[in-house]
């Protein structure tokens, strides 16, 4: 719990003490990315609340579904789609279920 706090602690003063701007050029990217890091950042709370919980599916979900999730993006505006908004509306979409489930389970105990 020290680490989990500590890490909250440390990224609250990284991101107050640095610059919070981001090229318009690269604002699907970034938009893409936090929706895919949080959509993993929930389900590896569901996984853990249903005592299923496994550290290496976690992290190699959070970079996989990062990495799958910025493709997209890219190829999307290399085909002139809009595609990034596609891959938010999915990813919100999973955020929400997790959120229920995870509502539930806590209502459970």
């Amino acid at each position: 719990m020290i680490y989990a706090v500590a890490g909250l602690i440390f990224g609250i003063v990284v991101g107050v003490l640095t610059p919070g701007f981001i090229p318009k050029v690269y604002a699907p990217y970034f938009s893409v990315a936090l929706m895919a890091g949080l959509d993993t950042a929930f389900g590896g709370l569901r996984a853990a609340m249903e005592g299923d919980y496994d550290n290496t599916v976690f992290l190699s979900g959070f970079l996989v579904n990062m990495a799958l999730a910025v493709f997209f993006c890219y190829a999307g505006i290399l085909m002139d789609i809009d595609f990034y908004l596609v891959v938010i509306l999915v990813l919100g979409m999973r955020i929400f279920n997790n959120l229920a489930i995870i509502r539930r389970l806590y209502l459970k105990k």
